[in-house]
């Protein structure tokens, strides 16, 4: 007689986290962290409270995985955007030296404004974390930790965009990497309200670009 062995399923463990931490984004964009409980979590993600709670052991632990988690991403979105730019045919500014800084600034704040479905969602999972770092600080600690980063990355840019004669005479790269920090995230609330619409706002950054390099 032939005996049949079930084979336990093998479980990606950081492929469940990354799913929870999904369905907390779905939750979040709609209504907010405050709305997103450890059962309506396990809900979204088809799964049970107790296998939530394998991962999790509270709202704290899932919130702060699932910001640095939306950081990896963006990271990524924006890298692939960039190395995009280095193969035939990628797009305006590549060359055999590699997309200018002025053509990587550019996609950077693409990538930070709402011009698709998926970067609207992140954003608007982003203003809900800046909602509860105000009075969070463990959220807020981890909220922070991206934007030093960020401007410097945009001053290296700025700063070899100066060095080639790219840039207009006496930019100062760490003023203006704060400076196109800033409009992104004034754009992104008028977008996300539609004030303006995500093309006027990628118009804008445009033409601000356009004030700082003179090729």
């Amino acid at each position: 007689m032939e005996v049949t062995v079930a084979v336990p399923k093998r479980v990606d463990h950081e492929e469940r986290r990354r799913l929870i931490a999904e369905a907390l984004w779905r939750i979040a964009s709609s209504r907010g962290l405050e709305g997103a409980s450890l059962r309506d979590v396990a809900a979204e993600a088809g799964i049970s409270l107790g296998q939530l709670q394998h991962y999790f052991s509270g709202k704290d632990e899932m919130l702060v995985f699932a910001l640095e988690h939306i950081t990896v991403l963006a990271e990524a979105r924006i890298r692939e955007r960039i190395m995009a730019l280095w193969r035939p045919g990628g797009g305006s500014g590549a060359g055999s030296d590699g997309p200018s800084p002025r053509t990587v600034l550019r996609e950077c704040a693409a990538e930070m404004l709402p011009l698709d479905e998926e970067t609207r969602t992140g954003l608007l999972v982003g203003i809900a974390y800046f909602v509860r770092a105000i009075n969070d600080e463990r959220i807020r600690r981890h909220a922070k930790e991206g934007q030093p980063k960020l401007r410097a990355f945009f001053a290296e840019q700025f700063r070899e965009a100066v060095e080639r004669g790219e840039a207009v005479p006496g930019l100062d790269p760490e003023m203006e990497a704060m400076l196109l920090i800033a409009l992104t995230d004034g754009l992104t609330s008028s977008a996300l309200m539609e004030v303006i619409t995500p093309g006027e706002a990628m118009e804008l950054v445009d033409r601000h670009l356009g004030r700082l390099f003179v090729r």
